[in-house]
């Protein structure tokens, strides 16, 4: 499949391109959407998108130079160019959280309300995202003779793209059933957001063939069980404040 989808005055309008900015749109407005219903300003919310979106973006992009920084080392001109791929997620998550406390502290509101307005639409946005993979030919895994495998190079191979995205919509899909349900503290989805996502992540990662590594480490899966540590350790504190 063709990485470009159309092109305006000469510009190159990139399929990977389309598919993020697709997701990050829907997550937004259903995070606009979940806000009202719990009471958080929506001048807040509208605020923290914009400051979070370019902060996930700048994110996503430095983590994944500093995995790969022997060759950006050499190539600098490419630490820029975003447009053929290169944006880690979990250095997205990190960038969007860090940039998220920061601002609920300055403005004083409520910042585990806002984690569990905005969690689903994470894993959503992650979901389609996902799709941008599958177009530029990327984030694939081991070869395989399972009847779903899809041809890369003339080899057929795991679609990890594929399973991290129905896993991710299947997270949606609880944590949207949980908030309505289940809820009983501020924070609780978002702490089974990191739980779930990175479960589902650790699995597939360990089937890709293009991970970042650390000390012969896969980065993402390490970052994986920061991350579900991290949920357990919320639910607990939460809990415990909760009673």
């Amino acid at each position: 499949m063709d990485p470009v989808a159309f092109k305006i005055f000469g510009l190159e309008i990139m399929w990977y391109g389309i598919f993020i900015t697709s997701g990050v749109l829907i997550g937004a407005i259903l995070a606009i959407k979940q806000g009202r219903k719990v009471g958080f300003k929506e001048n807040d919310l509208l605020d923290v998108i914009m400051i979070g979106i370019p902060s996930a973006i700048v994110g996503a992009r430095l983590y994944y130079v500093i995995f790969n920084l022997e060759y950006y080392r050499n190539n600098l001109k490419e630490v820029l160019n975003i447009r053929g791929g290169g944006l880690a997620i979990h250095g997205g998550l990190l960038a969007a959280f860090l940039a998220g406390i920061i601002f609920c502290r300055i403005r004083k509101a409520e910042f585990w309300k806002l984690a569990d307005i905005t969690a689903p639409s994470f894993v959503l946005a992650q979901g389609i995202g996902r799709w941008g993979n599958y177009v530029n030919q990327e984030a694939y895994g081991v070869e395989t003779s399972l009847p779903w495998g899809i041809l890369i190079e003339g080899s057929k191979v795991h679609p990890t793209f594929l399973y991290e995205s129905i896993w991710n919509l299947l997270v949606f899909a609880f944590l949207i059933w949980f908030r309505q349900k289940k809820q009983t503290f501020d924070g609780q989805i978002f702490a089974y957001y990191l739980i779930l996502y990175s479960f589902g992540r650790f699995w597939v990662e360990g089937l890709r063939t293009d991970s970042l590594y650390f000390a012969n480490l896969r980065v993402a899966q390490i970052t994986s069980v920061a991350f579900i540590v991290a949920g357990v350790m919320i639910i607990r504190a939460k809990s415990r404040t909760k009673y």
